[in-house]
């Protein structure tokens, strides 16, 4: 029999797969500077030589870049599955917000019971800031403040996705920030003007998944997730018809 001999991983080698680990697991997002080198290489117990050698190795896969006066970054575009010129297509086309809604029903509803289910002390407290600048958006009662309403929106179901510790959903959702962010910017409009309760049913929505991933009622949380998407659902699909019959009307007063 033959046997081959072991070969030994280099140093470099264990800190590009620590550093991997941090960017899958979302401790390292795209755009972030990495600490400075001699703090790294304290924090990993290694040499600063090492350390360097692992970062031209992330850096030439293109996972890190340098920027001028000095850093290293992790890429901006890691995870990004939707570039902006995508983005300026589908914002144009309803049908493609409806798509949104139905693969966010489903996304969503996973994220909030893995959540449920595996999230930390360290992730509640993260979930309990993203939720509370939420409901500060609410209620402030500023209809004009929708960009930031949007953004608290996505940044609160980001944390979600955090909290759920499944690496594949988190980069789904992040990949998709900017298109969900423009989703609720969009939707919200719409949806305040049509129905007034909107906004209380939001928060309401907002708070029983909240509360559900706290208390680790995993299948609560699916459920409100499931929920609250549905919801928007079916205001939209009312406010489409709406337009439909306004559209017709005007038709109908077209001189002849």
């Amino acid at each position: 029999m033959e046997i081959g001999q072991i070969q030994q991983r280099r140093l470099s080698d264990n800190i590009v797969e620590q550093l991997e680990l941090m960017m899958l697991d979302g401790a390292l997002k795209p755009g972030q500077r990495l600490p400075a080198e001699r703090v790294l290489a304290e924090q990993f117990g290694v040499s600063r030589p090492s350390l360097r050698e692992a970062i031209q190795k992330l850096a030439a896969r293109g996972l890190l870049t340098s920027r001028q006066g000095g850093g290293n970054y992790v890429t901006e575009s890691l995870g990004s599955s939707f570039s902006d010129p995508l983005l300026g297509l589908l914002e144009g086309r309803p049908d493609a917000h409806r798509d949104l809604l139905e693969f966010r029903h489903t996304l969503e509803a996973d994220c909030a019971y893995y959540a449920a289910l595996r999230a930390t002390e360290l992730d509640h407290q993260h979930l309990r800031e993203a939720y509370e600048a939420l409901q500060a958006c609410y209620t402030s009662g500023d209809t004009g403040g929708r960009a930031e309403e949007g953004a608290a929106d996505a940044r609160f179901h980001l944390a979600i996705a955090e909290a759920s510790h499944n690496i594949i959903l988190l980069h789904t959702i992040r990949g998709l920030f900017d298109l969900l962010k423009r989703n609720v910017v969009t939707n919200i409009g719409g949806m305040y003007a049509l129905r007034p309760e909107t906004r209380q049913m939001l928060m309401r929505q907002h708070q029983q998944l909240f509360e559900a991933i706290i208390e680790g009622r995993a299948e609560d949380a699916r459920r409100h997730a499931g929920a609250h998407i549905g919801y928007v659902q079916e205001v939209l699909a009312e406010r489409q018809q709406e337009e439909q019959r306004r559209s017709r009307a005007r038709r109908r007063e077209t001189p002849r």
